[in-house]
């Protein structure tokens, strides 16, 4: 189903057919009424306390996998030249744009707009996407400023993730390098663009899924539309699911594990599934940076993790190429994912 990109556009004043999605699939603002909604965990990177850091980073990938982070080393004027760069692309004219625009998913730099396949149909997701390389940088010539705001806003964003993957390896018990080399030798950048819906309630920027990498790192221009999926697990009295707002403080940066790093921890630390809902009156746009394994790379639960606690390995050995080749025939579905690798 092609379709034209909502940012080469007027504002929609309703919500075009191939977007309104099936009533199951479509946005619930309620919450469980039991419990207050959680907040999202504050990890503070400064400092030099890193076994404090280390069991803070372990806890909220425990129980979230997501977590905000402060003081995190990028600098706040390379992170505003790089959203100012991002917001700029999709204010270009439509013909310049879509000198960008390919279905070919392995085409870097890439220009799309969001379908998602679904019980045999294809629904639009409310979400025009810029796909940018990273290792190496590959972006548009236009604008002019997006190459300049892109080096040194991904050198400082890797650095960050790669500071918080030694610390979860510590955190796990692991040593502070297990993360390093191929395991997390590819990088990529999603800049993704939510112009303004009509109608939130029938549509969803991006459908619930979990990320296929070890960690994505987030900025974001405003704040509201991302969702984590949080789990009571009975000691409130719950039980269930609950959809809440991801709402980090200004200047921080949101950072989600990945089913990789789910695998590596043997189940120790979840990947957090997330979704985007839409915003009726201002646009939104967020870069996520992916860090994740090299495509040949073998991805296993970490030896030292099963045989320390005496438990089986939860999942079998996998190459990451195998694993992106699942995630893309399965939609992103979770539970249908991680069913192809479970041991």
């Amino acid at each position: 189903m092609a379709a034209e990109p909502l940012s080469n556009g007027a504002a929609h004043q309703s919500v075009p057919g191939r977007y309104i999605l099936p009533v199951h699939k479509r946005p619930s603002y309620s919450a469980n009424g039991k419990v207050a909604p959680p907040m999202l965990p504050v990890v503070d990177l400064g400092g030099d306390d890193d076994g404090r850091i280390a069991e803070e980073i372990i806890r909220a990938g425990r129980e979230f996998g997501f977590f905000q982070v402060v003081n995190h080393g990028v600098p706040e004027e390379v992170m505003g030249a790089m959203m100012r760069a991002a917001e700029e692309f999709f204010g270009l004219p439509a013909n310049e744009k879509m000198a960008y625009y390919s279905t070919d998913g392995k085409q870097l730099p890439r220009f799309h707009t969001s379908v998602r396949n679904g019980a045999g149909e294809e629904f639009l997701y409310w979400r025009d996407c810029l796909k940018l390389g990273c290792h190496p940088p590959e972006w548009p010539d236009n604008p002019r400023g997006l190459g300049a705001a892109l080096e040194p806003y991904t050198a400082a964003v890797m650095a960050a993730a790669r500071r918080v993957l030694r610390l979860a390896a510590v955190g796990l018990g692991l040593g502070e390098e297990h993360f390093e080399g191929s395991l997390s030798g590819g990088a990529m950048m999603n800049v993704n663009h939510y112009p303004p819906c009509p109608d939130p309630s029938v549509t969803l920027g991006i459908a619930p899924h979990c990320d296929p990498g070890l960690v994505t790192v987030l900025m974001e221009n405003v704040g509201g539309g991302l969702q984590m999926l949080v789990h009571d697990d009975g000691d409130a009295g719950g039980g269930g699911t609950m959809w809440v707002d991801v709402d980090a403080a200004p200047g921080a940066l949101v950072l989600n594990f990945g089913h990789q790093m789910e695998v590596v921890s043997n189940g120790r630390l979840r990947s957090g599934e997330h979704r985007v809902v839409t915003g009726a009156h201002v646009a939104r746009t967020s870069l996520a940076s992916f860090v994740w394994p090299e495509l040949w790379c073998t991805v296993a639960p970490a030896q030292e993790l099963v045989l320390d606690a005496g438990e089986g390995p939860l999942y079998r050995p996998y190459s990451y190429g195998e694993f992106l080749g699942v995630y893309v025939a399965e939609a992103g579905d979770r539970d249908a994912v991680m069913a192809h690798f479970k041991h």
